[in-house]
Parts: C-alpha cells; structure tokens; sequence
C-alpha cells in the first residue's frame, strides 16, 4: 500500500482536515499521479456537507492534474514523469454498448467514480484528488495538453467536458446562435468553447458587471436575463441554449427565446422540480435535454480542442489548508470562477 496525504471531511458538514491514509499499489494497468492541482468543484461541496454518511471519511475533488510517479507493468500510454489529467469517472465495466463507444459516462452497470465510488476490483472506497497522490487505471487518465497552465486545465476535466459535450452534439459551429445561461464555473467555460467552435454566442447573465468579460471570454452579445424587454427581444433567436445554472429559475423564457426546432439543454442542476407549460415545448417544436460529463473519448477530444484553441478556466489558485476557506467562499458564489488547490 502507497501511503498517501490528504484532506478529508468525517462527517457531512465536518470543516475538511488532514488525513493520512493509503492507496493501493499500481495493478498491471495503473499509473501513479503525484497531484499537482485539484480543481474545487461544486459538487465537492455538496458531497463533503450534504453526503451520505457511510462515505465518510470523505476526501473529493475529481478534478485533478500531476506528474506520473509510478507505473504498472502492463501501462502503455504513459511513462513516469508525464504530465497528466484524470477527472470524474476512474472505471466502468468496459463492456456495455456506451463503454465500447467511448461514452463510459453512460455505463450500464454505473462508474466508479474518483471519490465516494466502489473500487471494481477490492471494494474499497475511492477517495479523491484533495491529496498527494491519486492510483487511476490508465484507461482514464489523459495527457496533458502541452502550451496550457496546468491549474487552468484541472477544471476542464468536470466542467470542461461537461459543456463540451452538448455543444458538440447539437451542431455548435458556424451559421448557428448558441445562448450561454450563467457565467460561473461552468458557462465562462462553455463561452469559451462555443466562440471557438465559430458560433454566434450570447451571454445570459442577471449580473450587468460581467458584460465586459463575457465579450472578452468571446460573446458576441450579452443578454440581462431579468431585463423583460431584453428578453422578450431574443423570442426565435437561438438553435442551442445550454443552461449552466445551478439555482432554481424559470425555463419558459429560454425556450422563448428558441428557434424552430431549437434545444434547451441543462447542465446546472437546480434543487427544484421541473414545472412548464407542455405548449412551451410543442409550438416551435422545441426540445428540452439534459447533458452530465462525457466519456474518455469525450474527454480526450475536449482536451485536444483545448490545447488546439488555448481554453482553460480562469482561476484562483489557493493552497490546499485554505480549503475550507474557498468551500466557504464557493457557498456564497464568491469565486471568478474556479477555485484549484494547489498540492504540490
């Protein structure tokens, strides 16, 4: 066993403490990471206050980057000393139709996923990217992409697939209008790819102080979304608007604002049932989706357009005894517009 640092909350709702504790050695296809940085993500916070208590001691963050420090006798793609990425899911059953497709996010039988998740071999309980180092099967870690800041890219490995991934799948591109609702960890993130992939973007925010930035992230227009004038003005605009907003608010305005045929997809999940008018979906013949992370071919193809297009999340890197600090922060909305831990 690897004896690893780390730092963990004991109980939901616990402040996170440091924790010493092991890690297994690499099986024949594992690869060792010496963490470097571990974005903090929303779902971090969430897990270590609002978890179930059987998971605890719970140490999260599944967004990580490092150095390969070890390797297993039968890795092929990496050699020590690489510089990697390992983000949300670290197994799947590698059999179902989604898995052989590259889309294990979707894996019959469920993923394992970096912390809280059931080991698919021992049964221990993985814990996460607040540590040292981090053990991970190479089928889910991912180069680096050369020519970006390490700290910037941690992020891309949650939110970045997570907005990448529909975009790509309702044709963002050229000649189409794609909407951005929020500018946090995920939308700053999701305008920047959409500007990249050449559509028309437009920034919904309710915070008039963030126009600027969106059109320097790359919007092309930025929209008030509690401005009822300005909205009612985009009625018909937009082929995609992905939602990345995380708080309860109304949907029927952004189905408004689409196109014939036009698809709203949500990534924010607001702790709220869905309630709209069934008429808001069928004149226009509109569509209402959903969209969470993305498998390893997924994965690897956002890092690629990555590096090709210079994206990475803005940051405010914090040394890992200030987590509790950022969690706090990250509670109010008080981050532009990820937080990163830095481990090294």
């Amino acid at each position: 066993m690897r004896k690893v640092s780390g730092w963990a909350a004991h109980a939901p709702g616990a402040a996170v403490t440091p924790w010493d504790f092991e890690r297994r050695e690499p099986r024949d296809k594992d690869i060792a990471v010496r963490v470097r940085y571990c974005g903090v993500c929303a779902s971090d916070l969430s897990a270590i206050r609002h978890g179930d208590p059987a998971a605890f001691p719970l140490v999260a963050g599944h967004e990580i980057v490092g150095e390969v420090s070890a390797v297993g006798d039968a890795v092929s793609r990496f050699s020590v000393g690489d510089q990697v990425a390992v983000g949300n899911i670290v197994d799947s059953c590698r059999t179902c139709p989604a898995c052989r497709a590259g889309r294990e996010n979707w894996c019959h039988e469920g993923v394992t996923l970096t912390y809280g998740g059931t080991d698919r071999v021992d049964g221990s309980r993985t814990q996460g990217g607040y540590s040292t180092e981090y053990v991970v099967d190479e089928h889910f870690a991912y180069p680096l992409p050369s020519g970006l800041d390490p700290a910037g890219v941690a992020p891309l490995m949650c939110a970045g697939v997570t907005t990448y991934v529909p975009l790509r799948r309702w044709g963002t591109g050229p000649g189409r209008t794609v909407g951005i609702v929020g500018m946090g960890g995920l939308g700053h993130i999701a305008l920047q790819l959409a500007h990249a992939m050449g559509a028309e973007v437009v920034q919904f925010t309710t915070s008039p102080d963030k126009a600027t930035e969106a059109r320097r992230l790359g919007a092309d227009d930025v929209v008030l979304s509690q401005d009822e004038q300005q909205m009612a003005a985009q009625a018909g605009r937009f082929d995609l608007i992905l939602d990345t907003v995380g708080a309860p608010h109304a949907l029927e305005p952004y189905l408004s604002a689409l196109a014939i045929d036009g698809t709203l997809c949500l990534v924010g999940i607001p702790e709220q049932e869905l309630r709209l008018s069934a008429l808001s979906l069928i004149v226009g013949a509109k569509n209402l989706a959903g969209a969470g992370s993305g498998g390893t071919g997924e994965t690897q193809e956002m890092l690629d357009f990555c590096g090709e297009h210079g994206i990475t999340a803005e940051t405010e890197i914090v040394p890992a005894h200030d987590v509790n600090t950022s969690l706090d922060r990250l509670a109010r909305n008080d981050v532009r517009y990820r937080f990163v831990l830095d481990l090294a």
